[in-house]
């Protein structure tokens, strides 16, 4: 008991240590980017949109990149990702409803050279088509096939980009999530949070800091920082695409901004929980560099943070014990606290956020998962193809 009380005690002071010093990465705030002026420029820029097998949702999705009210000139390329469904032609037919006034076209991918992801190649290939063509845009903006965005998302990117004095290489947004089912409900605003406790947002934006992510679904990034850096090749097979991209972007001088939008919205459901097992699993052992002692420092870290504080709590009240009750329940209430902005977030009850600590023990599980399909050659295993690094 006494081991179990001095182990609640810690967790209770680690929560202290993390809401104060890191980064208010329980800011849940939202929809940050700026709204630009009528007088300031627009800038020329070239969506890409990489589509794999997205044929029940592309119509909704690509409609609102080609809705876009932007003043400046919006080209956009999107990449049939060699789908066995229709999503070729949902494209073409939502281009032909919906691209008039826009330079809007689809290409077939092409097939994959090792040592590429589908998501990168399909984004190379885009890029390539567009410049084939003599795209020279200002910003490119990568947006994924199951993001629907509010028509001033792409004006509010570019003007957060060129903020006079705080000119940004980079613009991302977590989108919002889709989170009607159970079990999205439970593990979708807890991943969001682990997401920013890892990356905290204000570190990422902090010149002075080395911290460096993105948000794949929704990217904005200049035309000479992604040359400056190799092109979409520098991060060929990396399975976190979007965090490589802003580390590569940041080594290259170029600064970065990444917040979180209720504006834009990803509507691709969850429909079971293996389906965000297969989520977390494809690369949460490739962002823990594939160490077996990282693995290790992580299942425990995450039994100290989000266990020891309810099994303190749950034994002291059974046990009657004081001692071991209030400190696990503060440290329970302190994580509480700190997930709840998240949980009001998605607009969840706020005794969700009591539920943290569950959350917590399924993605470790799914974790130490990641490392057994890993071993097993089957890590980055994603719609129907795997791109686990041998």
């Amino acid at each position: 008991m006494s081991a179990l009380r001095a182990a609640a005690w810690i967790a209770a002071a680690a929560w202290v240590g993390l809401l104060a010093a890191r980064g208010r990465f329980w800011d849940a705030s939202a929809d940050r980017l700026r709204t630009p002026a009528d007088e300031e420029p627009a800038p020329d820029v070239h969506a890409v949109v990489p589509a794999r097998n997205e044929a029940d949702v592309l119509g909704v999705t690509l409609g609102s990149v080609l809705g876009q009210r932007y003043r400046g000139r919006l080209a956009v390329t999107v990449v049939d990702d060699r789908s066995t469904d229709a999503t070729g032609a949902v494209a073409r037919e939502t281009v032909a409803a919906h691209g008039a006034g826009r330079d809007a076209r689809v290409v077939d991918g092409r097939p994959r050279p090792d040592g590429w992801t589908g998501k990168m190649w399909a984004l190379a290939t885009g890029v390539a088509a567009a410049r084939e063509r003599g795209a020279a845009p200002t910003f490119w903006w990568f947006t994924d096939a199951d993001v629907e965005h509010d028509p001033h998302t792409l004006a509010r990117l570019v003007a957060t980009a060129s903020t006079p004095g705080e000119e940004r290489a980079l613009v991302s947004q977590m989108v919002e999530l889709h989170c009607r089912g159970r079990w999205e409900a439970l593990l979708i605003p807890a991943f969001v949070f682990f997401f920013r406790m890892l990356y905290p947002f204000a570190w990422v934006g902090d010149a002075r800091r080395a911290t460096a992510a993105a948000a794949g679904g929704c990217v904005l990034i200049r035309d000479e920082s992604l040359r400056a850096i190799g092109g979409v090749e520098r991060i060929a097979g990396e399975l976190i695409d979007d965090c490589a991209l802003a580390n590569a972007v940041q080594r290259a001088g170029g600064r970065l901004w990444l917040g979180l939008t209720t504006r834009s919205r990803s509507i691709r459901p969850y429909r079971s929980l293996g389906e965000i097992w297969a989520m977390v699993s494809r690369t949460a052992y490739t962002q823990l560099r594939h160490s077996p002692w990282l693995l290790a420092g992580t299942a425990g870290g995450m039994t100290l943070l989000y266990a020891v504080p309810v099994v303190a709590t749950l034994t002291g009240a059974r046990a009657r014990r004081a001692d071991l009750a209030v400190p696990g329940a503060l440290a329970w209430a302190l994580m509480s606290a700190a997930y709840l902005p998240t949980v009001r977030l998605y607009r969840l009850p706020a005794a969700s956020a009591l539920t943290l600590p569950f959350a917590a023990a399924l993605y470790t599980a799914m974790t130490i998962d990641s490392a057994r399909r890993h071993a097993a050659g089957r890590g980055g295993t994603w719609k129907g193809r795997d791109f686990t690094p041998r």
